[in-house]
């Protein structure tokens, strides 16, 4: 499932984010990349022992905590600490997947990567090119959103960010593992919460609420692992 999240930041979160990075001392974005990754990869990007780093990332994660869409597409067990990188004319990442297990070495924090999100810090108007394509079963999906807006999609995809022509492109980037394992199961719950939220809003005295209700928390008492 390929999910887009708008305003997961506020504008003013932007804008700070911004300032921040700004001012901070970015290194070759390959400190972080596996050993097929790195042939790849020409990026930069933000240590994640720095304080820019541990403040901002720290910000994404109370934001996302406070996202009902992001809760009920991802279902997070564990969000890797976000991290940050930078793109300038030139720049570019070329066909990779995601590694399956990431370690954090600041926080000791280690998961299996269910699901890769890309949260945009610039706007699509400051930057060309710079797209992130990703395939999924209905052909290459290309992703360009506006600040403070996430995407979401099957950490298993291939996927690429296509080369820098003008401007800087901002971005965090980060992994959850999920409580339920496998895509097409998240993306039934997911249809099916959205469903009863929908229902909810129309027809709140509908009994099938509660039968609707009692088969999405079935399923994932089947398929989730706390």
């Amino acid at each position: 499932m390929l999910l887009k999240i708008p305003g997961v930041l506020t504008p003013e979160q932007v804008d700070h984010f911004r300032s921040r990075l700004e001012k901070a001392n970015w290194v070759d974005g390959n400190i972080t990349s596996g050993y097929q990754s790195a042939k790849a990869k020409y990026n930069e990007q933000l240590p994640d022992t720095t304080a820019e780093s541990r403040e901002l990332g720290e910000a994404i994660l109370v934001a996302l905590s406070r996202s009902p869409l992001f809760m009920s597409a991802a279902l997070p067990k564990q969000v890797f600490p976000p991290l940050f990188n930078r793109y300038r004319e030139g720049m570019t990442f070329g066909n990779h997947v995601d590694s399956a297990i990431r370690s954090h070495g600041p926080t000791g924090v280690r998961i299996r990567t269910d699901i890769s999100a890309t949260l945009f810090l610039c706007s699509p108007s400051e930057y060309d090119g710079g797209e992130l394509l990703v395939e999924d079963t209905y052909g290459v999906q290309g992703i360009k959103l506006e600040a403070g807006s996430l995407v979401l999609y099957p950490a298993t995809s291939v996927h690429r960010v296509e080369p820098i022509t003008r401007g800087v492109r901002l971005a965090s980037f980060f992994w959850i593992q999920s409580m339920v394992r496998e895509d097409a199961q998240r993306a039934l719950l997911f249809d099916l919460d959205m469903a009863i939220i929908r229902l909810t809003a129309d027809r709140p005295d509908d009994p099938a609420l509660v039968s609707l209700t009692g088969v999405y928390n079935n399923l994932l008492r089947m398929w989730g692992t706390p």
